[in-house]
């Protein structure tokens, strides 16, 4: 039965597949442990003492708050994700509801933040290892982490390694990330364990100002700038990579949602564990703020360069701190290697829209975007100059990623009114869907507004840069593509609104001198985000492709995809 160019099941017309070269060879294990690779990376070597700077003791909430916030994210993209299981799909996806102009828009935000990724794991790697190899990196008047120039050039040969694994393809490269994620599931939770078993003070969640000395402010600030958030991004490895594993149906909703909650699990009991193990004296001296300060052995403040393995010194525990100074190689290595071949994905996706040039959509034998890979490398090493530092960088990426994944909750939402009869594999229920679209985006729009002023100016000014890109590609190319602006024009209205609502809030604290004016308080900076969701999310679904517009666009990539087959 046909209804406005659409099926009770697929059709021919209605596909929008990938080259017929990327190669099939993610089964369960190997996509759920592509994203608890991800999501094990640097973030669990740091996040528990960032958080606990900026919240105390009630980081744990602050981690189970990320947690339900990228389950709700995740929910979207799992129906998404089998209705149309496309490599870089995060990327792709608004453009089959919203047409180039939107999916242009989104793919650059995603692109970006996703290239600064495996650069960030690449100097977590350095700065726990500046720990017997001090010539890597030195500290700043303001005591951070800065590389030099032995530091650097290191830094470059790593990102070069993780190019040239996820360059022989697929299979080589899951078989890889199983065995580490083995190592690094075992290793956190041997962390957990013997800090819950050797040195763990109940007091520490009462005392010294109490479960939240920083209130509600502080807990919400670490979701965002703590690295929490970022530690969650791993599951859209189930988007990113559902054109390459072999029961989309099965295995991305796992992928997706299974992810994130082990990974939840884990992150909480960690930071528990963490909170009951810090030395007393050093968070007696200044306070929870100023903990990391205080980890001292041999006058050195191991802190900076490795928070876990410093307490494990501390505590006399050497095993345990030579096994994560190993460790500190592992885990973000791997992340870095998932995440150089996720980059190249979402250029090779941008390509096939037809956004950006087309040869970032070539894939060699190996069935591996070969062009996009030297792109992501490329513009990868760049990222070692700005920000120099790992803290320096996750906000940056926080905002940017977080904003990338708000348009699965409104492509959702658009698809079920675009394309009602499509078949879907994984299915939300009926009642049960608005709910968890506007929750999705709503965490969305929070996680950006936490991130602070100081750091979302950044990601506007490289979005403007992108948008002078896109300007170029439609002047110069030899076929521009449609832009469809009139359906995608309520992006720039998101854009504005988070940041005329992040300027106007009081993230960063007004002590930080980011510029930001503090007129909204946490509470109505919250109103102003949820105001900001329902506007975006109406104006976003009145302004839809029409139901004929998608399934062209959906032919149109189904026959290139034959074409380069």
């Amino acid at each position: 039965m046909s209804r406005a160019g659409t099926t009770e099941h697929p059709s021919s017309a209605v596909v929008a597949g990938d080259d017929k070269r990327l190669k099939r060879h993610f089964g369960p294990i190997g996509l759920l442990f592509t994203a608890v690779g991800s999501i094990i990376g640097s973030g669990w070597l740091f996040g528990a003492l960032n958080a606990a700077q900026l919240a105390g003791p009630a980081a744990i909430v602050s981690w189970g708050i990320g947690a339900v916030m990228f389950v709700l994210i995740g929910m979207t993209y799992a129906e998404l994700g089998t209705m149309f299981p496309h490599s870089g799909g995060v990327a792709r996806y608004p453009h089959y509801s919203f047409g180039s102009f939107a999916s242009f828009s989104m793919g650059w935000v995603t692109w970006i933040a996703a290239a600064a990724v495996s650069p960030i794991e690449v100097l977590a790697v350095v700065q726990y290892s500046t720990n017997y190899l001090p010539w890597l990196e030195t500290l700043d008047a303001d005591r951070n982490a800065v590389l030099t120039p032995a530091g650097t050039g290191v830094s470059i040969a790593l990102l070069a390694l993780f190019v040239l694994v996820n360059f022989f393809g697929v299979r080589w490269f899951a078989r890889i990330n199983n065995v580490l994620v083995w190592w690094k599931l075992a290793v956190i939770v041997l962390v957990i364990v013997v800090f819950l078993v050797t040195a763990f003070h109940p007091g520490h969640f009462t005392d010294y100002g109490g479960f939240a000395p920083y209130g509600t402010h502080g807990i919400f600030s670490a979701v965002a700038s703590a690295g929490i958030a970022f530690s969650f991004f791993g599951f859209r490895q189930g988007v990113e990579l559902a054109g390459e594993t072999d029961n989309p149906k099965r295995n991305v909703p796992l992928t997706l949602i299974g992810s994130v909650v082990l990974t939840g699990i884990l992150y909480v009991l960690l930071q528990i564990a963490f909170i009951g193990a810090v030395p007393s004296d050093a968070i007696a001296k200044q306070g929870w703020e100023h903990v990391g300060a205080n980890f001292t052995a041999g006058g050195d403040v191991l802190a900076t360069f490795g928070p876990l393995a410093a307490i494990a010194t501390v505590l006399g525990i050497a095993w345990l701190a030579a096994l994560l100074y190993a460790d500190a190689i592992v885990s973000p290595g791997d992340t870095g290697l998932i995440y150089t071949g996720v980059t190249a994905r979402i250029s090779y996706a941008m390509g096939r829209n037809g956004n950006a040039p087309s040869g970032l959509a070539k894939v060699n034998p190996a069935g591996v975007p070969w062009v996009s890979l030297i792109l992501a490398f490329v513009v990868g090493c760049f990222f070692f100059l700005p920000f120099p530092g790992w803290s320096q960088l996750v906000s940056f990426v926080t905002n940017s990623t977080v904003l990338s994944f708000g348009s699965g909750p409104l492509v959702l939402l658009a698809m079920r009114k675009q394309l009602p009869g499509q078949h879907r594999p994984f299915r939300l229920g009926r009642g049960f869907t608005s709910v968890v679209a506007f929750l999705a985006l709503f965490s969305t729009n929070l996680i950006i507004y936490w991130t602070g002023w100081d750091t979302n100016w950044k990601l506007f000014v490289v979005i403007v840069f992108g948008y002078l890109l896109l300007a170029a590609h439609q002047t110069f190319a030899k076929r521009p593509p449609r832009m469809d602006f009139r359906h995608g024009w309520w992006v720039l209205v998101w854009f504005a609104g988070l940041a005329v609502v992040s300027y106007l809030g009081t993230y960063p604290e007004q002590s930080k001198h980011a510029g930001n004016l503090g007129v909204l308080d946490f509470s109505l900076g919250a109103v102003a985000s949820l105001v900001l969701t329902a506007i975006v999310m109406a104006l976003a679904l009145r302004s839809t492709l029409p139901a004929e517009r998608v399934t062209e666009i959906l032919a149109q990539r189904r026959e290139a995809d034959e074409a380069s087959a």
